[in-house]
C-alpha cells in the first residue's frame, strides 16, 4: 500500500481527469471538489479504569445539491481530516452515479477499537454521537458503518440522537440491526453490488465468469460476501483472498463458506488448514488470475504493483483502492477495472432503501430489497458502458465520474446560487 498518497488529492485529480469531458464551468468545477463543511472535534471519554483518554474524531459533508448528506463512519488508526474529506467526495460522486438522492458526508475517529472494551466503545460512540448531534438528521446527514463500525455503533448512535432530540428517528443512521429499524439485506448489500458488477462486466465484455479465477484482497465485510456470492451464484473460482494477517491460496479454488467460518473462529485467515500456501498481501494483488478485488482500504495498489498486476479485470469493492498513478499504467496497460464509485454502491444504494422504509415505516423484504438493488446497480451499469462507449474517455472510472459530475452539476445549477 502506499502510504504517501493523499486520497483528498486523489480525489480531486480524478474530478479533474473527467471533467475535460464534461461541459461545465470551472468555478462550478472547483465547488465540486471541495467539502461544503469539515468538523473537527476532541472526544474526553472515560475509560473503564477512571481515567479520561482524547480521541480525534471528524465529520466531512462534502456536497449536498442531490440530498441529504450520506456516508459511513469508520474506526481506525489512521482516519484524517483528508481521509473523511475524500471519503465524503467519493460518496457524492458513487450516489449520483446509482442516481440515489444523496450528497455524500463520512466520518471517523482515531482509534484502533480493538484496544478497547465494549463499554469503552460505546461511551466513545455515544460521546461521538453528541458532537454530531446538531448536524445530522434524517433530512440533514445520515451516517452508516464504515471500517471497524457496524449495527452496534449506528444503534447507539441512533438511540443517542433520539434521547437528546426526545423522539424517534430510525431514519437517521442506516445500517442498523433490523429489530432498530434496519433493512433487510444491509449486510451484504456493499458485498453483493460488487458480485453484480463483476457478473455484468464479463457479460458485457464477453467472458464466462464461472470459467474465471477470483482473487479478493481485504476479508472483511464486503470482500467476505463478494467472495461468497460470487463463489455460490456465480460459479467462479475464488482461488485467493486476504485479511491483514496475510493471504492464503489454492489453485484448486477455496471452500470460501470454510473460510469465512476460520477467520469467525479465529479472528483471521492466517493458519487456515486447506490452503496450498500462504502469500502476502502484495503477492496476491498480481496473482495471474481472470478478476482481482481490492477490498481492504484505499491507494491499496499504487504504481509500483500496477506494473505487476497479472489480472485481466478488477472490481474495486474498496473506497479509492487505486492512487490515480496506478490507474494510468492500468489503462496504459488495457486491464479493465469496473471503479468503487459503481462496484460497491449497495451499500449506500440499500442505506437508502432502509431510509426510505423508516421513513415510510413501512418495511421490504429481503427478496424485493435484493430486486431493487439489481435494478440499480445494472442501470448503473448499462450507463456506465454507454459513457464509455460514446466518449473518447480513457477507462471506465472517467465515464462513471463524467456521468456523476453531470448529474451533481445539474442539480447544483437547477438550485442557482443562495444568496
Amino acid at each position: 500500500m502506499s502510504g504517501d498518497v493523499n486520497p483528498f488529492e486523489s480525489l480531486q485529480e480524478q474530478i479533474d481527469d473527467a471533467a475535460t469531458y464534461v461541459d461545465v464551468d470551472s468555478d462550478v468545477l472547483e465547488r465540486l471538489k471541495r467539502p461544503e463543511r469539515v468538523l473537527e472535534t476532541t472526544l474526553s471519554v472515560e475509560m473503564d479504569d477512571g481515567s479520561i483518554e482524547v480521541f480525534t474524531a471528524f465529520r466531512s459533508q462534502f456536497n449536498g445539491d442531490r440530498g441529504p448528506y450520506k456516508g459511513g463512519i469508520r474506526y481506525h488508526p489512521n482516519v484524517s481530516r483528508d481521509e473523511v474529506k475524500a471519503l465524503s467526495g467519493w460518496m457524492v460522486y458513487k450516489c449520483a452515479t446509482v442516481d440515489i438522492p444523496y450528497g455524500g458526508g463520512k466520518g471517523g475517529i482515531v482509534i484502533d477499537p480493538r484496544e478497547y472494551s465494549l463499554s469503552e466503545l460505546e461511551r466513545v460512540t455515544r460521546s461521538y454521537a453528541k458532537e454530531l448531534r446538531p448536524l445530522i438528521g434524517p433530512d440533514r446527514d445520515i451516517p452508516a458503518p464504515d471500517v471497524n463500525t457496524g449495527q452496534r455503533e449506528m444503534n447507539w448512535i441512533k438511540d443517542t440522537y433520539e434521547t437528546l432530540e426526545n423522539t424517534t428517528a430510525p431514519g437517521t443512521v442506516t445500517g442498523k440491526a433490523p429489530t432498530s429499524g434496519g433493512s433487510a439485506g444491509r449486510v451484504e448489500a456493499t458485498g453483493r453490488s460488487v458480485m453484480l458488477t463483476a457478473r455484468e462486466a464479463f457479460e458485457y465484455l464477453g467472458q464466462n465468469v464461472a470459467e474465471a479465477t477470483v482473487a479478493v484482497q481485504g476479508f472483511g465485510n464486503a470482500g467476505s460476501v463478494a467472495a461468497g456470492l460470487i463463489d455460490e451464484e456465480l460459479d467462479a473460482n475464488v482461488v485467493a483472498v486476504s485479511d491483514s494477517s496475510g493471504a492464503i491460496h489454492d489453485p484448486e479454488g477455496l471452500d470460501v463458506a470454510a473460510v469465512k467460518t476460520h477467520k469467525t473462529e479465529t479472528g483471521q485467515l492466517s493458519g487456515y488448514q486447506d490452503a496450498s500456501e500462504e502469500l502476502t498481501n502484495e503477492e496476491l494483488l498480481t496473482m495471474d488470475v481472470d478478476l482481482l478485488i481490492p477490498a481492504a482500504l484505499e491507494n491499496a495498489i499504487d504504481q509500483e504493483i500496477a506494473d505487476r498486476v497479472s489480472a485481466d479485470i478488477i472490481v474495486e469493492a474498496a473506497n479509492g483502492p487505486l492512487t490515480p498513478d496506478a490507474d494510468d499504467v492500468l489503462t496504459d496497460r488495457d486491464v479493465t477495472v469496473f471503479p468503487d464509485i459503481l462496484a460497491n454502491a449497495g451499500g449506500v444504494t440499500v442505506s437508502y432503501f432502509e431510509w426510505v422504509q423508516n421513513r415510510q415505516r413501512f418495511y421490504w423484504t429481503e427478496e424485493r430489497v435484493n430486486e431493487e438493488l439489481e435494478r440499480v446497480v445494472t442501470n448503473a451499469f448499462d450507463t456506465l458502458t454507454d459513457t464509455y462507449d460514446e466518449n473518447d474517455v480513457p477507462n471506465y472510472q472517467t465515464a462513471a465520474y463524467v456521468t456523476a459530475i453531470e448529474r451533481v452539476a445539474n442539480a447544483a445549477d437547477e438550485a442557482g446560487v443562495f444568496p
